[in-house]
């Protein structure tokens, strides 16, 4: 009889000690390393789901769910960690694929910056307005809100808009070259007003601080503040 209970207590301390670890790992799936993120169905930190054998996945049956808490820790910026996030090439690649399905658009040149999104785009549309208008929403519902959109069906303009793809937002005077390329692209179509308190681009009304906003975000997305 003492042997069964001996037996059968061993077996309850292994039932338990599987437990613990079976929690701590549950733990380590839904908790990432600041502890702010949690009941995240898929960690991998690539923008939207990539198949490494399928390139991004033309169907995805999952939901996504993420549940993000602010840090309880003293001067913890985990939580604005997702300013430097962002993997701009991969957005561009996904807008890019988006606007060319668009009718009669093909041939899409795309850069993101961090704060803007140019388009030069090929099309034989008739209605050029339309076009550049659906082209814009393609990239607006991509995009972090703060993003201002512009579009050009102006293809002189497309090596222009590569010549950036070799700069980042530290090269020297690229606020300025950015903002010359706008100009231009601007005489373009741009399509209908966002709503009420922005225009075509995405700005807000009086926004005249452009400049300012662009370095702020900058600065952000370096220190995570």
């Amino acid at each position: 009889m003492r042997r069964v209970m001996i037996i059968a207590g061993m077996c309850g301390l292994a039932a338990l000690t599987a437990c613990n670890n079976n929690d701590t790992a549950a733990d380590r799936d839904l908790f990432n390393d600041t502890g702010n993120t949690i009941n995240v169905n898929d960690q991998r930190a690539e923008l939207y789901n990539r198949d490494d054998n399928r390139g991004l996945r033309n169907v995805s049956e999952d939901f996504g769910y993420v549940r993000h808490q602010r840090s309880g820790i003293l001067e913890d910026r985990g939580s604005n960690d997702h300013y430097a996030a962002i993997d701009r090439e991969q957005l561009a690649d996904i807008i890019g694929k988006y606007c060319t399905d668009v009718p009669n658009v093909d041939d899409v040149s795309t850069l993101v910056t961090d704060e803007e999104v140019l388009i030069v785009y090929n099309t034989d549309s008739k209605d050029r307005f339309e076009t550049a208008d659906q082209v814009k929403k393609m990239a607006m519902s991509v995009v972090p809100r703060w993003y201002h959109v512009y579009v050009t069906d102006d293809e002189r303009l497309r090596k222009n808009v590569e010549n950036f793809a070799t700069l980042d937002s530290d090269s020297r005077n690229v606020d300025s070259m950015i903002d010359g390329i706008v100009k231009r692209m601007l005489k373009s179509p741009q399509g209908r007003e966002m709503n009420e308190g922005e225009n075509a681009n995405g700005e807000s009304r009086g926004e005249t601080n452009d400049n300012l906003d662009r370095d702020d975000i900058r600065e952000r997305t370096k220190t995570g503040k």
